[in-house]
């Protein structure tokens, strides 16, 4: 028998963890989406920082993978407005020390290099935090 999924997400998946993506790079939204979709998330996702802190402050999310140079608002405002205590994963393509320890200090629980850093590894890593 197929696995019924309902529109709602009831049974089953009413434990489904749910992950807010906040990138402004198509590609790489769809590509993280359909990853962690396969893995067993639901996946929401943001192309700039101040829908995603909106996304952020209202809804609930058990992990925020946040990219730092978007449009509207970068990843730094984001973590110093964010609301919630949502642990947050920076994906970025910035890969000086001083970024790292700024988001970090800003709350950030892990720092990873976009171009460093495979697919399944960021899954991992998120496995790992939740």
């Amino acid at each position: 028998m197929s696995e019924q999924k309902t529109a709602t997400g009831e049974g089953a998946k009413s434990r489904t963890k749910r992950i807010l993506i906040i990138e402004d790079e198509r590609p790489l939204s769809h590509a993280l989406e359909l990853k962690f979709t396969h893995e067993g998330f639901e996946c929401m996702v943001a192309n700039n920082g101040a829908e995603g802190l909106k996304e952020a402050n209202t809804g609930k999310y058990a992990v925020i993978l946040l990219d730092l140079i978007m449009p509207e608002m970068d990843g730094f405002t984001f973590l110093e407005q964010l609301k919630k205590k949502t642990p947050v994963i920076v994906l970025s393509n910035l890969g000086q020390t001083e970024d790292k320890e700024r988001a970090k200090a800003l709350g950030a629980k892990d720092y990873l290099v976009k171009s460093n850093t495979p697919i399944t590894e960021i899954v991992k890593i998120v496995k790992t935090l939740l």
